[in-house]
């Protein structure tokens, strides 16, 4: 959501002028974009990592106040969840700096919050869903203290009037209900920022939607919840119950869900935003003081913040963003399809990957997207998300195929082409494009890991949640190390 709200009780007038102001910003952004407002001769790259806290024995540690003031840096915030921080790693050129500046960049910040966080008795890890976490774990107190959660908490489950049922199979079975959004904060996310100009946004998020089951197969990090074993990267389907605002009759209508990965391609990033107030109802109807029109006749640049807001509140795997930075303004596409972890080498081998084959893909004369339905994409997320790297997904020219044998064969040579024409030399991409080719090799990433892991714990005779917590030590112990999952011991 990306900015405070105080905690209030929204009237129908309330709703009545966001609304107004929502189709106000909409109307000048779509101004904007006929007058080519935007920067896009600087594109930049960005990445946020959210993290979980844990204690000495690698239980959740509801301290995420007391770590950010340990820390004391702006590029760090809360999450909804007490155990949760995120780090917004500054924007840069993809190949700024050299091979090696973006992650020594990373994990010197993420070392010095380490550090911090130690001190208050407490640490880090990055992983898609904290696998010592209990049910018991995200009830109401764990909310975070910013009010924008307990307001957002609040409109979800009047949007429902009901309780969130969580239903999820996979080798175990679980079957709950959450009378708060709290158990999405078990999700953390990898979130890959690409600026792109809006000429060529609409090409670069197909691109995004068409390679997402391929990114989730890939980097699958979270196979647990609540202590079952269920998809390896549980993080999607919980993400999409946890914040459901629709009651079962309302689903069976057909409404749209939030956490949505949309119904079609795209020919403009318009399209995207000119959805979100065609189809989804405000949840935080929060309105600025500033007048859209007058700030852009005035000759200055609007925030739209109105129509960023209710963008925030609309969660999809691949979102559009629309933000000013040194007052120009510009889009970009937030790609939030990836867990966090395990390590910086594997988060920073995602994003080459997904940099490279994104741009390779737009510049094909005929668009993958052209030779592939909608429907087809989303069916590669969640057959990805349930069976990780060993899925079976969909490519044109190739039907339905091995992950590792895609990557290698087709989309890895992309990903370096795409690279290759953003700048940066063989000896740039291949150790970065060696990791992902090495888990297609090993068929080995973090979910498979845990998974591995955690079977040979209970096989000594260990129960089931103390083996957890040993794997999640484990696990901090090799990500603190810094090379990639696939070379982890099963000990």
């Amino acid at each position: 959501m990306g900015r405070d709200v105080p905690a209030l009780v929204f009237t129908r007038e309330d709703r009545r002028r966001y609304r107004t102001k929502m189709q106000e910003c909409l109307e000048v952004f779509a101004q904007m974009l006929r007058e080519s407002r935007f920067e896009s001769e600087r594109p930049q790259v960005g990445l946020e990592i959210e993290l979980n806290l844990v204690d000495d024995r690698a239980e959740p540690a509801m301290r995420n106040s007391d770590v950010l003031d340990a820390i004391a840096d702006p590029a760090w915030s809360t999450e909804l969840g007490r155990f949760n921080l995120e780090i917004n790693v500054p924007p840069r050129r993809l190949t700024q700096g050299g091979p090696d500046a973006w992650e020594s960049e990373i994990r010197a910040a993420l070392n010095h919050a380490e550090e911090r966080a130690r001190s208050v008795g407490t640490h880090l890890i990055m992983i898609g869903i904290l696998p010592t976490l209990r049910q018991a774990d995200v009830g109401e107190s764990a909310l975070s203290e910013n009010a924008r959660y307990r307001l957002l908490n609040d409109q979800v489950f009047a949007a429902r009037g009901e309780d969130l049922h969580i239903e999820l199979d996979g080798v175990d079975r679980l079957r709950t209900y959450a009378d708060t959004i709290t158990p999405e904060a078990a999700c953390t996310s990898t979130q890959f920022h690409l600026q792109v100009s809006p000429d060529e946004f609409a090409a670069y998020w197909n691109a995004a939607q068409a390679i997402a089951g391929v990114q989730v197969a890939l980097a699958a990090n979270s196979p647990f919840l609540f202590g079952k074993e269920l998809w390896h990267e549980t993080r999607i389907p919980l993400f999409e119950q946890a914040t459901d605002t629709r009651p079962q009759e309302i689903k069976v209508q057909g409404v749209r869900p939030r956490v949505w990965f949309g119904e079609r391609w795209i020919t403009s990033v318009f399209d995207l935003f000119e959805e979100n107030l065609r189809y989804f109802p405000a949840l935080l109807p929060l309105c600025d003081e500033q007048d859209p029109r007058a700030t852009l006749a005035g000759g200055e640049v609007p925030e739209l913040p109105e129509l960023t807001l209710h963008n925030g509140t609309v969660y999809r795997w691949n979102r559009p963003v629309y933000a000013v930075a040194d007052d120009r303004p510009h889009v970009r596409v937030e790609n939030r399809c990836l867990p966090a972890g395990p390590t910086v080498a594997d988060t920073l081998a995602n994003g080459a990957f997904y940099y490279g084959l994104t741009r390779a893909l737009v510049e094909e004369e005929r668009p993958v997207w052209s030779r592939m339905s909608f429907r087809a994409a989303e069916d590669n997320l969640h057959t990805a998300a349930r069976h990780g790297i060993e899925s079976r997904l969909y490519w044109p020219g190739t039907g339905e195929v091995p992950v590792p044998e895609l990557v290698l064969r087709r989309l890895l040579p992309l990903a370096h082409l795409g690279l290759e024409r953003s700048g940066m030399d063989a000896a740039w991409r291949e150790p970065l494009l060696g990791v992902i080719e090495q888990r297609c090799v090993t068929a080995r990433n973090g979910a498979v890991w845990q998974k591995e892991t955690f079977h040979r714990i209970t096989a000594a005779g260990t129960g089931r949640h103390e083996a957890l917590r040993r794997m999640t030590q484990q696990y901090i112990d090799y990500m603190h190390l810094n090379a990639p999952a696939h070379t982890w011991p099963v000990d």
